[in-house]
């Protein structure tokens, strides 16, 4: 590995989770946000635990998820669109409570037990992120077959459940991030955004059907995509 790149990892996490205290707190027109604070440092502590692991153990993947640009030449046309709406979306989801709840006080602050819940629900949430990045290095940020690196069925850890479950843990994010932050009306977008995840769920699904070796037969061995006796 080139000596200099770790530098420039750090670096663009440093950037990264820096811009995301700046789309929380900028909104809200305030430094002194403590839920948004709680979500700054838990997403930066994930951050640097990944980037650890990942520079150590799987740097390949490490660089498919640091791509600031979620398009690739082999991405299908329907997952460049879905992108672009989830990244707008997403970047509404994080703008939209400071205005709501500190700034315009558009809509009346959720419980602050249900605020705790949420920031607390995150630390089960990171763990399961980790353990799919664990087991599956052709995690990339787009719909593809990485046939340069050889991409292959992944069935063990999470995969065993269910078959998307990073989607499924990015749902519970979707809605534990406006909820920590005690917004009603970013719920609004949260919805919006899984209404997308599904979509691409399904989606992807049929292209790792059509396209990856050996996938039907783990689907009929792992029946559902995101929630186990559900769907």
């Amino acid at each position: 590995m080139d000596r200099h790149k770790p530098a420039r990892i750090w670096l663009s996490l440093v950037v990264r989770m820096t811009l995301f205290a700046v789309a929380l707190m900028w909104p809200a027109g305030t430094w002194r946000w403590w839920e948004a604070w709680a979500l700054v440092v838990l997403w930066t502590g994930f951050g640097v635990v990944m980037v650890n692991y990942l520079l150590r153990h799987d740097p390949a993947l490490l660089a498919e998820r640091l791509k600031l640009v979620p398009l690739h030449r082999d991405q299908k046309g329907w997952d460049k669109v879905l992108m672009l709406m989830f990244v707008v979306g997403g970047i509404g989801l994080y703008l939209a409570p400071g205005f709501d709840v500190v700034r315009y006080e558009w809509s009346q602050p959720l419980p602050v037990w249900m605020r705790i819940a949420a920031i607390l629900i995150h630390l089960p949430c990171f763990v399961v992120l980790g353990w799919v990045m664990r087991e599956n290095t052709y995690l990339a940020q787009v719909v593809k077959i990485d046939e340069e690196r050889g991409h292959r069925v992944i069935s063990t850890g999470p995969y065993a459940l269910v078959r998307h479950p990073m989607y499924t843990v990015m749902i519970v994010l979707l809605f534990a991030v406006p909820v920590a932050l005690g917004s009603r009306f970013a719920l609004i977008l949260a919805v919006l955004l899984t209404g997308l995840v599904i979509v691409r769920t399904y989606l992807e699904d049929r292209t790792l059907h059509a396209e990856l070796s050996g996938y039907p037969e783990y689907a009929r061995q792992i029946r559902y995509r995101l929630v186990p006796g559900v769907w």
